[in-house]
């Protein structure tokens, strides 16, 4: 099964219209004053994307041994604070992106002053919204807070020049996917064994999710067969830990399995 027929399927919607809901919640109403940040920030989180990091944060607490309800607010959280980086990363100062998902970036859209508040915006929502999780709420805001700084780490470290690439890795692509993994776990119940153990499959998994990057589009800094290599590689080591796990963890080894062999 490819990622795309993991990520079409039944068991993705499901869960992807759990967190679509949680997300239109916690968004500003159209025309919300001032009305062009509420309209920026509606615009830079609807603009498309597979929502994978809300779908392994619900997972996550399947797997946990809970339901993937309770935790619909932490995954509404972390696609939040993914698009506030998207948002900022697109920026003149940074990547200078006029496009993004086929549309223009924010900036390009609203303006540079209103795509930077509107990130700003973002990141705070993020964590108010992570606060309404069922339990385990220090914990929860705590993983995300540890995304939130791991990811500008990454960033400053890959515009800094020479580069150190297992580093801007870890953390501008997988702290996000550990984060989401955490934080479903903890909202789901699970203990310190469980919540680490998904931790330990989600750092794989992002690993794994940014050098199958390199290997489909040739511009990384490993040759595209030691990229597969290492993608691969990283996929083994999510799914053995998933091993032993209370809940369901169909879904989670699915999308390992087929997000390290995906073709787009």
């Amino acid at each position: 099964m490819t990622g795309r027929g993991v990520l079409d399927g039944p068991d993705a919607a499901r869960l992807r219209a759990i967190a679509e809901s949680a997300i239109d919640e916690a968004l500003p109403r159209e025309g919300d004053r001032p009305a062009e940040l509420s309209a920026a920030m509606r615009y830079a989180v609807g603009s498309g994307g597979k929502r994978i990091r809300p779908l392994v944060c619900l997972a996550s607490a399947v797997a946990a041994g809970g339901s993937a309800e309770d935790a619909r607010h932490p995954a509404a959280a972390i696609e939040l604070l993914h698009n506030y980086t998207l948002v900022h990363d697109d920026l003149p100062a940074m990547d200078g992106d006029v496009e993004r998902r086929g549309r223009p970036t924010v900036w390009k859209k609203f303006g540079e002053t209103c795509a930077i508040l509107a990130g700003d915006a973002l990141q705070a929502l993020a964590y108010r919204t992570a606060a309404k999780a069922p339990r385990n709420v220090a914990a929860i805001l705590d993983a995300l807070g540890e995304a939130g700084v791991g990811v500008v780490r990454g960033q400053v470290e890959d515009v800094g020049g020479d580069i150190d690439v297992p580093f801007v890795y870890r953390h501008k692509t997988a702290d996000l996917f550990v984060a989401a993994a955490k934080m479903g776990a903890l909202a789901g119940g699970g203990g310190e064994r469980e919540v680490s153990r998904i931790g330990e499959y989600a750092l794989a998994l992002g690993m794994a999710f940014q050098y199958e990057d390199d290997a489909i589009d040739g511009d990384g800094p490993f040759a595209a067969e030691r990229a597969a290599e290492l993608a691969r590689e990283a996929t083994e080591e999510a799914v053995r830990a998933l091993d032993g796990l209370p809940g369901d963890c169909t879904f989670l080894r699915e999308l390992a399995m087929s997000l390290a062999d995906r073709k787009i």
